[in-house]
C-alpha cells in the first residue's frame, strides 16, 4: 500500500539523526584532529613568512592562506588535500552500511521515503564538513589577529567567506562521489578504496594525462617545436582537460579569490593586459567573475553526481 504525505516526510528527523551521528563518531574526532593540527602547522609556518616578508600589504590577511613555508605547503594546499579525505571518510558508508546492519529496509518501513533518506544523509554530512571548514576559518583568523596584531579589513573578511564556501562545494563533490559509491557497492571497504583511488587519480595522474592527452589531440605545429613550448592550441586542450579534475577547478578558484592580483587563470593575451597597471590588485566583483565559472562546475558536479546517487538508489532492493 502506497504512503501518504510528503515525499520529504523525516527529512528533518534523519538529518538531526545523522549529523549527530557524525559529530559524536571516533571517526569524525579522527578527521577533525588531522585536518586542525596539520592546518595549525602550516597556518604558523605561513604567519612566519608573513612576518618575516610583508612590509605594507594590503591583504596580509589572505597571505596566510597562500603562503607557504618549507617543508610545509600552504593552508589551501593542504585544505585541497585534506577536504576530499574527511568528506569520503563521512559518505563511503552511508547507504551500504545501513544495508549489513541490516536497518535499512527497517527505517523505510517507518514514514520516511527513500528521497528523505539519502537527501538527509548528504545534507547531514554537508553539514558536517560546514562545520568543520567554518572552524578552521575561525582558527585562521583567531590566530592572525592574535600573531600578527592586524585586524583584516573588510575584503578580506568577503574574500575568505567566499573561499569558505567554494571549499564547501569542493567537499560536496567528493561526498556525492563517496555516497554514489556507496550506494553502488554493498562493501564499505570496496566503497572507500574507489573513492579514495580516483581522487588519487584525479589528483595526481590526471595532470600529467591531461598533458599527454592535449598534445595527441592537438599536436604542436612547427613554430611551437622550434620555440621548444606547446602551442597555444595544446595549451587550451590541456587547460579544458585538466579541468574535468574537482581538484583543479577548486585551486582555480581558489586562486582567483585569494590572490587579487590574479587577473586570468588560462593564457595571458596582451589585450587582457591592455590599460591594465602591473600590481594593481582586482576588485572583489572582478575576482568573483574569473572564479565563478570554477565554482559553478563544482556545484554542477556536486548535484550530478548526487543525481546519479539517488537514481541507483531508487532502482535497488532493499529489502533485508
Amino acid at each position: 500500500m502506497r504512503r501518504e504525505g510528503s515525499p520529504w516526510q523525516g527529512l528533518g528527523t534523519v538529518v538531526l539523526k545523522e549529523l549527530s551521528d557524525h559529530l559524536s563518531s571516533a571517526r569524525m574526532r579522527v578527521l577533525e584532529w588531522l585536518i586542525v593540527l596539520t592546518a595549525f602547522a602550516s597556518l604558523y609556518g605561513a604567519i612566519q613568512q608573513v612576518k618575516d616578508t610583508t612590509a605594507e600589504d594590503p591583504f596580509v590577511f589572505l597571505r596566510l592562506f597562500t603562503v607557504a613555508r618549507s617543508p610545509l605547503p600552504s593552508f589551501v594546499s593542504i585544505l585541497g588535500f585534506l577536504i576530499p579525505l574527511m568528506a569520503i571518510g563521512l559518505g563511503f558508508d552511508a547507504v551500504n552500511g545501513e544495508h549489513n546492519r541490516r536497518t535499512l529496509s527497517r527505517i523505510l518501513s517507518q514514514p520516511i521515503y527513500r528521497d528523505a533518506l539519502l537527501l538527509g544523509k548528504f545534507l547531514a554530512g554537508l553539514a558536517t564538513l560546514a562545520v568543520s571548514l567554518v572552524s578552521l576559518w575561525l582558527l585562521v583568523i583567531g590566530l592572525g589577529l592574535l600573531l600578527l596584531g592586524v585586524p583584516p579589513n573588510g575584503e578580506e573578511v568577503a574574500r575568505s567567506l567566499i573561499f569558505l564556501v567554494i571549499a564547501l562545494a569542493y567537499a560536496g563533490v567528493w561526498l556525492a562521489v563517496a555516497m554514489l559509491f556507496s550506494v553502488l557497492f554493498r562493501s564499505p571497504a570496496t566503497a572507500a578504496l574507489i573513492a579514495l583511488g580516483l581522487w588519487l587519480f584525479l589528483a595526481l595522474l590526471w595532470p600529467m594525462l591531461a598533458s599527454a592527452l592535449a598534445q595527441v589531440i592537438a599536436p604542436p605545429d612547427l613554430m611551437s617545436i622550434m620555440l621548444g613550448r606547446p602551442s597555444l592550441e595544446t595549451l587550451m586542450w590541456q587547460q579544458a582537460l585538466e579541468r574535468l579534475s574537482p581538484t583543479h577547478l577548486f585551486a582555480e578558484s581558489i586562486i582567483a579569490i585569494l590572490s587579487p592580483m590574479t587577473r586570468t587563470l588560462g593564457p595571458v593575451f596582451l589585450s587582457q593586459l591592455e590599460g591594465a597597471v602591473i600590481g594593481t590588485p582586482l576588485p572583489l566583483t572582478q575576482s568573483l567573475l574569473i572564479a565563478w565559472p570554477q565554482a559553478v562546475g563544482l556545484i554542477a558536479a556536486t548535484i550530478l553526481l548526487f543525481v546519479v546517487g539517488y537514481i541507483a538508489f531508487q532502482r535497488q532492493e532493499v529489502r533485508a
